[in-house]
């Protein structure tokens, strides 16, 4: 790479006389390939020049190799003092010196403090990615719980990424699943709409959430404004950490509501309140006083780290992520939690208090770059007894059982699920993937087809077939085909989910009012939410698809079409998204391959499936359709006029002189074929 084309580092903020130093470089057309001492003398060599016009006060230096990428980038209170423990080797493990021997040249921006410096390396460590660094690999945006406040009537929804739209954020939480549990228990204790503003404006009759009383249908007029405002408002509050005194005026309005003799409303506020217990008591680890703090614990095994974070806000716990950072199996569990702290909190604000298991030996510089970042003060502690200290010991032990299933997971097999989820953009690597087709001939035996697939390949037992039930469907309508497959299995998920959260509620309030079969199914069924969702096809079909998720307030399933490319032509099939561009993969690719396989197999079960019921239909006849027909009347028919059509042009007399067919059998077969008379 030629100088001119050297990666600089990205802007950032930085105080006025805050300016790069120029650095002489090593001459790069002198560094000959070498190796062994030879090349970490020529490193040396590159350092000691750099020194030479190296700044003594803070900054962040970067170490670059031959081709003008960033091999390393630091901080330093000194960049002088920091820089010449290169140029002196002694003493240092050898990824470290394998890393001298590499430099070429060097780069340094000077700052006004080392906290200035702490956070603009935290921010080029991010987006440069240099391969000697502590690296946090997985960093997507967190999900958040938005109360939107740009529509007369406000919606519940998750949100994820900019916070470009109106209204009030709650999280972070730490995965989808975790906003979605929380969002589905928080539908019934506060009904308000969660389907979109197109969606809602377009209504004309409740849907199935109004049904199951997880929405007040304001798109169709059934409640005033004034009281779903009130929905609105004890929403906020709920979410805000507030939910003690929420709870304390449902509880007296279902008192008042039952010494009026007001039964139905009385239930309905005894059901709000039981939901409100369901998230509180579902929430896994609760601490009093933990109102708002992120509890971090590392564990290191095997030349490997994995990170646990779990999100205390508004005084509930919010869920937790493991993080695997790449380092150096030199590098210690302080050193590795330290630079992961840096880089998580470069793109989202700290909470008041970050809870560790490690002694960092930057806790003092690192919170008060992180103060200066939140504009608060932010405490990084380390507890040493009491609850807190539970809550440390439970996330440390979550990280060693995290890191020992990944260290016994197929190597191949992780790192396909991982691409997966980054084409995606899921949370973490699919548990579950439901891939939907459909086959018929010319709109007759139309069959629709769902696989499913996991971490240990396809799940046969899973899949499912759906005969083509609506008698208004236009033959050969793929995309209302699609819709009336994904409304059923959907709407079946919702309201089994639904259900669920009603029996665990009745049972934490010891009441039995639902069969303890039908809460088991239940809950089985509501164990079956997708992950993703493939189906066959192109932007038709995923806008059906689409449709029907916004119509059934389904936000918690990551949406996605892939369709052959142009001429059908198999290994340049192109994957339409919601919200990003059409994508083609590479032909080779093992992303692609994979998902061809995924969509080769519900080709197969679908048409197979067709073709089963295509055979069964063709070995009826219009025979066994007539009342008093049975198999044998049919065999001695058959056999005597050789087939249904002859049958159909017999006279009655005819019919008649047949063996074993009565005058009253043979008057309801004609009758059958000339039902003119």
């Amino acid at each position: 790479m030629s100088k001119a084309n050297r990666p600089e580092a990205p802007p950032v903020d930085l105080p006025h006389d805050a300016a790069p130093a120029a650095v002489d470089r090593a001459d790069a057309d002198a560094a000959a390939p070498v190796s062994g001492m030879a090349a970490l003398d020529v490193g040396r060599t590159a350092i000691r020049n750099a020194l030479e016009t190296m700044p003594s006060g803070p900054g962040v230096y970067r170490m670059i190799d031959d081709k003008g990428e960033p091999l390393y980038v630091g901080k330093a209170k000194s960049l002088k003092k920091r820089v010449q423990s290169y140029a002196n080797p002694a003493g240092l493990n050898t990824r470290i010196l394998r890393m001298i021997s590499e430099t070429r040249s060097m780069e340094v921006v000077t700052t006004r403090t080392e906290v200035e410096a702490l956070l603009l390396e935290s921010n080029l460590i991010k987006r440069m990615r240099p391969r000697y660094n502590i690296l946090l690999r997985d960093d997507k945006s967190f999900p958040y719980i938005l109360l939107t406040r740009d529509h007369d009537w406000p919606q519940l929804a998750k949100h994820r990424g900019a916070r470009s739209r109106k209204g009030e954020y709650f999280g972070p939480f730490a995965s989808a699943g975790a906003v979605n549990r929380t969002l589905n228990t928080l539908q019934k204790a506060f009904p308000l709409r969660s389907c979109s503003d197109s969606v809602f404006d377009a209504r004309t009759r409740p849907c199935l959430q109004y049904q199951i009383r997880r929405c007040t249908a304001p798109c169709v007029g059934r409640i005033e404004q004034d009281s779903y405002d009130q929905l609105v408002d004890e929403a906020r509050e709920f979410l805000s950490g507030r939910s003690q005194a929420v709870q304390k005026r449902l509880s007296a309005r279902m008192n008042e509501a039952s010494e009026a003799l007001e039964f139905e409303t009385a239930a309905l506020y005894r059901d709000r309140l039981r939901a409100l217990a369901h998230i509180q008591s579902h929430q896994g680890i609760n601490v009093a006083h933990v109102e708002e703090a992120d509890v971090i614990a590392v564990h290191q095994e095997g030349g490997q780290s994995c990170i646990q974070v779990f999100f205390f806000r508004a005084g509930q716990n919010w869920g937790n992520r493991a993080f695997f950072p790449s380092h150096g199996r030199s590098d210690d569990p302080a050193a590795v939690l330290t630079a992961f702290i840096g880089q998580f909190y470069d793109n989202k604000p700290p909470p008041r208090d970050i809870l560790v298991n490690e002694s960092l030996g930057d806790a003092a510089l690192l919170a008060e770059a992180l103060s200066v970042k939140a504009g608060r003060r932010v405490r990084l502690l380390r507890p040493g007894r009491g609850a807190k200290r539970d809550l440390i010991d439970h996330a440390t032990t979550n990280a060693r059982d995290a890191l020992g299933r990944r260290l016994a997971e197929s190597a191949s097999q992780r790192r396909l699920l991982d691409e997966v989820g980054e084409l995606f953009a899921l949370d973490a690597p699919p548990q579950r993937i439901e891939v939907y087709d459909n086959s018929h001939i010319m709109g007759t035996n139309a069959i629709g087809a769902m696989v499913v697939a996991g971490p240990e390949g396809l799940i046969k037992g899973a899949y499912r077939k759906f005969n083509i039930k609506s008698e208004n469907l236009t033959p050969g309508d793929d995309y209302a085909m699609m819709r009336e497959v994904l409304t059923r299995r959907f709407a079946r998920l919702v309201k089994a989910s639904a259900e669920a959260v009603d029996a665990d509620s009745a049972e934490g309030d010891g009441e039995a009012e639902i069969d303890p079969a039908d809460a088991a199914e239940n809950r089985r069924i509501a164990g079956e939410w997708p992950d993703l969702v493939i189906v066959d096809g192109g932007a038709g079909q995923l806008s059906a698809a689409r449709g029907v998720f916004e119509e059934l307030g389904v936000g918690n399933v990551t949406l996605a079409a892939i369709a052959k490319g142009p001429e059908r032509n198999a290994g340049r099939e192109q994957i339409h998204f919601i919200d990003r561009p059409v994508m083609t993969l590479p032909p080779r690719s093992p992303v692609l391959y994979f998902l061809q396989r995924l969509r080769d197999e519900a080709h197969r079960f679908a048409i197979g499936t067709h073709r089963a019921r295509r055979a069964k239909d063709v070995s009826k006849s219009a025979l066994d359709q007539i009342a008093g027909v049975g198999p044998r009347r049919k065999r001695a028919l058959l056999n005597h006029f050789g087939s249904v059509r002859a049958i159909e042009q017999a006279a009655l007399s005819d019919l008649e002189i047949v063996d074993g067919i009565s005058r009253g059998v043979a008057r309801k077969v004609y009758d059958f074929f000339h039902p003119e008379g």
